[in-house]
C-alpha cells in the first residue's frame, strides 16, 4: 500500500471550502499547473448562458428569474484556474491530518457539542448518526462555519458550465443552484461557497443541497448556510441516507501479527470479522474486537494510508459511508479520527513512518511569525503554507544547515526553537 493518498477530481470539487484551502497550500510544490485554455470574452460567456436557457426552464426555472441573475453574470478566471491543476496529486497523510485533525480543532468542536448539545442530540435521535460523527464533518469542512468559502456560486459554476472540463456536471449543478435561490431557502448573497460549487456549513454540492438538505429548525426555509441546525440535520440526513448503521464504529485502530502479510488488503476487500480474529488481529487499545454494535459476521477490510509501517486500521461499512461524502480515504480518516477525539479517544498509538511528522495549524503559525521576525515578507500569520513561506523556509534551512527541501515539518520546527532559545 502506498505512503501517499491520492484525491481524485471528483472529489476535490466536493471538498469543503477549509479542507480545500488547506490541500491546496500544502500541495502547490507538488503539483504542476495545466495550460488553461483561452478564456471566455464576456460575450461568448453570455451568449453561453443564453443558450443554456431552454435547458433551465425545462429543469423548472422561469424565464423571468434566469434572465434577471444571469444578465450581468461575468466568467471568473480563477475558478478556471482551479480546474485546472492536476486532476490527481499527493501529499503525505501525516500532512493532510496534522492540519485538519489537530489540538486546536478537537478543543473547538467540543466548544461547539456544548454549545449546540439539545439540537445535536434531536439530530441523533432522529437519523441513528453519533453526535461526534457530524460535529466532525462540520469541523473538517468549514472549520464549524468559519470558512465557508467565498465564490458566488451562480458566477462559479456559470463559468464551469460554459468552460473547461466537465461541463454537463457543472451546468446541473449550476442549475440546481438557480432553482434553490427561486425557492428562496437562501438569498444570492448567501449562495456563496467553494470554486467548485460547494456551499454551506457543512459543504453541499447545490444538487445533494436539493436531495438531502432538512429544514430542521421548521422556519420553512433548508438554509445549510445561516442555520446550524439545518446544516448539522442535513449532515446527519446525507449519512444516513448513504446507510450509517446505528450502533457500528467506524473502525479502530490494529496490530498486525509479524508473520501476517497485508499486502494484498485494502478497505473495499472486506472480510468476516471472525477472520481477522482468527488473523491475530488485536485492537491498540486492549478492547475486544467484538466490541459492541459488531459480530463475527461484520465485515470489514484494512486500511494503511502509510504501509505496513504506519497506522493500520480494521474498517467497517459506516468508514465507506463517510467516504461517500468526499471520496478520498484519507478524508474519511480524518472525520472517523476527529470523531475519535471528540469523544475523547486520543490520537493513533502508532507513530507515521517519517522522521519529519506534520505540524498543526497552531504550530505552522508560529513557523511562520518566526519568518516574519526574521524579515521575511510571507503575508498574513494564517497556518497555511504557501508558496512565499515555503521559499522564505527554504532559505532559513540554508541558514540552519539543514536540508532545504522548503518543508513546514517537525524538523524545521524544532531547529528555529533551538535558535531562537540560543538568541
Amino acid at each position: 500500500m502506498s505512503y501517499k493518498w491520492t484525491l481524485a477530481f471528483l472529489g476535490l470539487i466536493s471538498m469543503g471550502a477549509a479542507k480545500a484551502e488547506l490541500i491546496i497550500q500544502e500541495s502547490q510544490t507538488q503539483t504542476s499547473s495545466v495550460s488553461t485554455s483561452p478564456i471566455q470574452t464576456e460575450t461568448a460567456f453570455t451568449a453561453c448562458l443564453n443558450r443554456l436557457k431552454p435547458q433551465a426552464l425545462a429543469a423548472g426555472i422561469s424565464s423571468d428569474f434566469y434572465t434577471r441573475y444571469t444578465q450581468n453574470l461575468t466568467p471568473d478566471r480563477s475558478v478556471l484556474e482551479r480546474l485546472n491543476y492536476q486532476p490527481e496529486f499527493s501529499t503525505p497523510i501525516w500532512d493532510y491530518l496534522s492540519g485538519l485533525v489537530d489540538q486546536e480543532r478537537v478543543d473547538l468542536g467540543v466548544q461547539k457539542i456544548a454549545a449546540h448539545r439539545t439540537v445535536l442530540e434531536q439530530i441523533s435521535q432522529r437519523y441513528g448518526v453519533p453526535i461526534e460523527t457530524v460535529v466532525a464533518v462540520w469541523g473538517v469542512e468549514t472549520n464549524y462555519g468559519a470558512i465557508a468559502g467565498r465564490y458566488p456560486l451562480l458566477q462559479a459554476l456559470g463559468t464551469l458550465s460554459c468552460e473547461g472540463r466537465r461541463q454537463s456536471f457543472f451546468r446541473g449543478e449550476f442549475l440546481s443552484a438557480m432553482r434553490i435561490l427561486q425557492r428562496g431557502d437562501v438569498t444570492q448573497n448567501e449562495l456563496v461557497g467553494s470554486w467548485a460549487g460547494a456551499f454551506g456549513q457543512t459543504q453541499f454540492m447545490p444538487s445533494t443541497y436539493e436531495e438531502l438538505a432538512v429544514d430542521f429548525d421548521g422556519d420553512g426555509r433548508r438554509n445549510l448556510v445561516s442555520s446550524t441546525a439545518d446544516a448539522l440535520a442535513s449532515t446527519a440526513h446525507f449519512l444516513n441516507k448513504r446507510g450509517w448503521r446505528t450502533g457500528q464504529p467506524w473502525g479502530f485502530e490494529v496490530r498486525i501479527p509479524e508473520q501476517l502479510s497485508i499486502a494484498r488488503e485494502s478497505r473495499t476487500q472486506k472480510r468476516p470479522l471472525s477472520y481477522w480474529i482468527n488473523q491475530g488481529l488485536s485492537r491498540v487499545d486492549g478492547q475486544s474486537l467484538l466490541s459492541a454494535g459488531l459480530s463475527e459476521d461484520s465485515r470489514a477490510g484494512l486500511l494503511a494510508p502509510a504501509g505496513e509501517n504506519g497506522p493500520i486500521f480494521l474498517v467497517f461499512h459506516n468508514f465507506d459511508v463517510l467516504y461517500r461524502y468526499n471520496a478520498a480515504e484519507s478524508y474519511a480518516l480524518a472525520i472517523a479520527h476527529l470523531s475519535d477525539r471528540l469523544i475523547g479517544i486520543g490520537a493513533f498509538r502508532t507513530a507515521w513512518p517519517t522522521p519529519d511528522a506534520g505540524t498543526s495549524r497552531a504550530e505552522r503559525r508560529e513557523i511562520q511569525q518566526y519568518l516574519l521576525n526574521r524579515g521575511y515578507d510571507i503575508g498574513t500569520v494564517d497556518g497555511l503554507i504557501g508558496d512565499k513561506s515555503r521559499q522564505a523556509i527554504r532559505q532559513e534551512q540554508i541558514r540552519l544547515g539543514l536540508t532545504p527541501n522548503a518543508r513546514a515539518g517537525q524538523v524545521f520546527l524544532r531547529a528555529i526553537r533551538e535558535a531562537s532559545r540560543q538568541q
